[in-house]
């Protein structure tokens, strides 16, 4: 059988690149035959797109003995010139082309800083190393290839393409079947196993090294080791399954780009005419329905297909940066930036596609835009919906089981929880609005509008208290943007607002101004006795940020529980005390559930729909059912399933060992899962069903720990865990994931572990070493273990900076003492310190306690010595810990509530996940310091941090 050569080591990616998309046919026919990414060649478009057909690995699998062969000046010798010329020149892409001029293989790029000395064109091509200087670097989303901005033209020389994202329309023999071939890329680091021999993909020092390794598909993932027993020949041209996800990948063979219609030759001949009116008007219409591109999808009853939709805006802009990824996972082309015009395009385009869903990343404001475009577009059935909650609040995605916000559980799952989800339906509710005709004209409040503004709620519609806060956010926020630029400052507001509100009582008299009519009955009366200071129409059991203000009637047989799909909405008030109990558990006044309500105001009342909030006018307000929406519920789900010839039943009863990890090893081991499972100490052995959920994991665990209560407390073992653990899910390739607490009842203990359960205790208070013996607790005794049998922790490990940073530091790794520099830092003398670094002294000098000049400057709130320091000392320092408390910098400033330092360290790549050794996180700091807002922060920040941290897979 033949096999692929592997490729000369320290050769050029681009030269010897496996990537389906990368080569062309040359004019000279050195590349043999070219054969097109799928079935037969497309049609040619004049003379512009023959030669850009995909080869796949013919033209590489020549080229990577070019160095050995007469071919060398076929491989593009790259020119200083070339660096000189202008990214607008370039015209590199950050968006996907949907334009007629899109370039077929085009690449999206973003930047990045992601380490490693080599570019993917290779050291011969690499204009970094032609002109001996560092370059920015720019790393395409869809196939994850690394590259100097510079160097970008190389790979247009060379032809090394993306995954191709359409085909062109033409005609075809249409029975012919249309395939989709891999898409191989050169990996000079790969997770995972080698498909054909079942080994990993390791290497030394594989951080640094110029061997490839591996050649992976960009489409469906599979990996090979790049040598000739591995890699065969027949994987270039066999047709690619599109991995894991294909259910939901568009295809791109269904998007087809077709061209401009254009005038027969014969008519290219004016005629002379009376009047034009006619013809171009007709001709208007056809320029109007014509778009470059269309969807022809090929019937496939299993599949699933997913248009993804995220607000960049959204969650800190977390949204970003899950663009990039879901355009890995999936077609670039069913990924879409809501912040570039919105979803109409798109849903315009995609709404023939049977089984169509859609995945909308954001808030809650974001889910309500969809289906008010889902509404006017009409598409019969109308796609369901699903969340990947970004933000704050997010009560829509907490009733459907997606959480209250996104940490960092893999997109990868995310996808298979979409596919697999459940499909129900919501409520939505109409307002209509009328003015009140007997209220008096001159009393009218003229700065009270006369419609809200939304005609349409999902989650809630209310009136008084709240949306007077939020109300005033917004009128201060519009009339002064300047000041609101800031988390702090907004939530500090919020807060402020609420305060004075409710010293004011300027919400006590809304009984007096309101008429409350529910399903023909009036409550007016009712909300009189009761006087509210805020009236809440619930359509969803959550509302402000998780609270559950129906409850649970449970014994009052004149109310139901609560559903959003029950064509009822629920009439809650509020008074201040209920409000106040709402947030420790408590419900709001039950008032009625019903299908009509009529509310007649008469006075300017602040109102928010969805949290969108006015001051309407004394009016006559009418809330009627619109329709319902097809929404997905996130539901339990099994990691993989069995064959149906290899099936394999779930034990009755399953003995599982449970370990616990603290956050000082989960952040600095993330990456390295066998060094993570041996710093983990183990708690007991749980018995539980085979198809036991967390929950009951859960309380298995809890009966363990009281179990132990009388158990010598000296060590890790012994420690109870702390009120905020979780678990931990083990089972992916790359890393370790924690599972929401509120979403343990959606996840099976045999989903998350294989031999062993794992959980996270933020909380764990650690020494600087940690015993690893596998021991259960009973014969755990730190005393006696010996001490070659402990896990250190060094700072000036090899690791990658994109690796997580280790978390502590042996004192001979950096210089220990230096008075001066010390006594700088700690008087806040800016020019001294910087003169003495000038003069010579070194940064990363420590004081006895283990304390860096950093740890001095942030304690001496000299803001101008931590800027300076960050600027000029190495990156080691920012996660550098002092040795009494294993504090770092970070942990300092957050205690001491220094916001712009933290600011400062934080957006220099300090980890926010790391824990001193009381197992506290910087934001832990913030909360113990009594600054909310700074731990918002450092909380959102972490959030981001993790995100970032999914994205390692491919560094090149």
């Amino acid at each position: 059988m033949q096999a692929a050569r592997p490729p000369p080591s320290g050769g050029s990616p681009s030269a010897a690149s496996s990537d389906t998309a990368a080569a062309t046919a040359d004019s000279s026919g050195a590349s043999g035959s070219a054969e097109p990414e799928w079935g037969p060649p497309p049609p040619p478009l004049g003379r512009r797109h023959s030669n850009k057909r995909f080869t796949g690995l013919k033209l590489f699998g020549r080229r990577k003995a070019i160095a050995k062969s007469s071919l060398q000046h076929m491989v593009a010798q790259p020119s200083p010139a070339l660096a000189m010329r202008s990214d607008s020149e370039r015209q590199i892409r950050s968006t996907v082309d949907w334009s007629e001029a899109a370039v077929y293989g085009e690449h999206i790029w973003f930047e990045t800083n992601v380490s490693g000395d080599f570019c993917y064109v290779g050291e011969q091509n690499c204009m970094a190393k032609l002109l001996q200087k560092p370059l920015s670097r720019r790393k395409c989303a869809a196939c994850k290839i690394v590259v100097h901005t510079p160097c970008i033209e190389q790979l247009e020389k060379i032809n090394f393409r993306c995954k191709p994202s359409f085909r062109e329309s033409g005609s075809r023999n249409i029975r012919e079947p249309i395939v989709v071939r891999h898409h191989w890329v050169h990996r000079r680091r790969q997770e995972g196993k080698c498909r054909q021999c079942g080994k990993g993909f390791q290497q030394k020092f594989a951080f640094h090294s110029k061997e490839i390794v591996a050649i992976s598909c960009s489409w469906c993932k599979q990996a090979y080791h790049s040598k000739v027993s591995c890699f065969m020949l027949q994987h270039i041209e066999e047709p690619c399954s599109l991995g894991a996800h294909a259910a939901v990948v568009v295809p791109p063979t269904w998007i087809l780009r077709v061209r401009r219609p254009q005038n027969p030759l014969k008519s290219s001949k004016k005629k002379k005419r009376t009047s034009f009116k006619r013809k171009s008007s007709k001709k208007g219409a056809e320029e109007g329905r014509w778009k470059p591109f269309v969807i022809k999808p090929m019937p496939a009853p299993l599949m699933k297909p997913l248009l993804v939709f995220v607000n960049p805006k959204s969650g800190g802009n977390q949204g970003a940066k899950i663009i990039q990824s879901f355009m890995w996972y999936l077609n670039p082309r069913q990924v879409f930036d809501l912040s570039q015009g919105g979803p109409k395009e798109a849903l315009e385009l995609y709404r023939k596609v049977h089984n169509l869903r859609i995945l909308a990343c954001g808030g809650d404001g974001t889910v309500g835009w969809i289906l008010s475009i889902l509404d006017h577009l009409r598409i019969n059935p109308p796609p369901p919906v699903a969340i990947l909650p970004l933000g704050t609040g997010n009560d829509l995605a907490r009733t459907l089981n997606w959480g209250g916000g996104y940490t960092d559980e893999p997109l990868s799952k995310i996808l298979s929880h979409v596919e697999d989800g459940n499909i129900v339906q919501l409520d939505r509710w109409n307002l209509h609005v009328e003015p009140n005709p007997d209220t008096n004209p001159e009393e009218k409040d003229e700065a009270a509008a006369d419609k809200l503004p939304l005609d349409v709620f999902n989650n809630y519609f209310s009136l008084g208290f709240d949306a007077r806060v939020t109300l005033e956010f917004h009128e201060s926020r519009e009339a002064n943007p300047e000041k609101f630029n800031s988390r702090f400052r907004n939530k500090m507001f919020y807060a402020g607002t609420a305060f004075s509100d409710f010293l004011t009582g300027s919400s006590k008299d809304l009984a007096k101004h309101v008429r409350l009519v529910c399903d023909g009955i009036d409550l007016t009366s009712k909300i009189q006795d009761l006087k509210p200071q805020c009236l809440v129409f619930l359509n969803i059991p959550r509302y402000c940020a998780g609270t559950m203000p129906w409850g649970n009637p449970g014994e009052h047989h004149d109310f139901e529980p609560q559903r959003h799909d029950d064509g009822c909405i629920e009439v809650i008030g509020f008074t201040m005390t209920s409000l106040a109990a709402l947030q420790v558990g408590g419900h709001g006044e039950r008032l009625c559930q019903c299908r009509q309500v009529v509310l007649t105001t008469s006075k300017a009342i602040p109102m928010q729909v969805d949290g969108e909030p006015c001051k309407l006018a004394a009016s006559c307000i009418h809330i009627s059912l619109r329709n319902q929406a097809n929404m997905l519920q996130k539901t339990k789900r099994r990691n993989s399933m069995p064959l149906l010839n290899d099936q394999q039943p779930v034990p009755e009863r399953l003995r599982i060992r449970v370990s616990r990890i603290s956050m000082r090893d989960y952040e600095a081991l993330n990456y390295d899962k066998e060094k993570l499972k041996e710093a983990s100490v183990p708690l007991g052995i749980i018995v539980v069903p085979g198809d036991s959920d967390l929950e009951l994991c859960r309380t298995q665990i809890e009966k363990l720990q009281e179990e132990g209560d009388g158990a010598k407390p000296k060590t890790v073992s012994f420690q109870k865990l702390s009120p905020k653990w979780c678990f931990l899910d083990s089972t992916t390739a790359d890393r370790f994931y924690r599972i929401d607490r509120a979403q343990e009842h959606l996840n099976y203990v045999t989903e998350i572990s294989q031999d062993e359960l794992y959980v996270l205790d933020p909380e764990l208070v650690v020494t600087q070493t940690v015993s690893t013996s596998p021991a259960m607790p009973d014969l755990v005794d730190s005393s006696a273990t010996p001490p070659g049998h402990h896990f250190a922790f060094p700072s000036c490990s090899s690791s990658p900076p994109s690796s997580p940073a280790p978390s502590a530091e042996p004192e001979h790794c950096l210089p220990l003492k230096d008075d001066l520099l010390i006594e700088a830092a700690k008087s806040g003398n800016f020019s001294k310190f910087q003169e003495l670094h000038q003069a010579g002294r070194d940064l990363m000098v420590r004081d006895s306690s283990g304390q860096t000049v950093l740890h001095h400057a942030v304690k001496s709130g000299s803001k101008d010595i931590v800027k300076y320091i960050i600027e000029n000392a190495p990156s080691e320092i920012l996660d550098a810990t002092e040795e009494e408390n294993g504090e770092t910098s970070l942990h300092q400033a957050a205690a001491l509530r220094q916001r712009t330092i933290c600011h400062y360290i934080v957006e220099a790549g300090a980890s926010l996940m790391k824990t001193d050794l009381q197992g506290d996180t910087p934001k832990h700091r913030a909360e113990k310091a009594n600054d909310p807002d700074l731990a918002a922060y450092l909380e959102n920040r972490q959030h981001y941090q993790m995100i970032q941290r999914e994205d390692q897979e491919t560094a090149v």
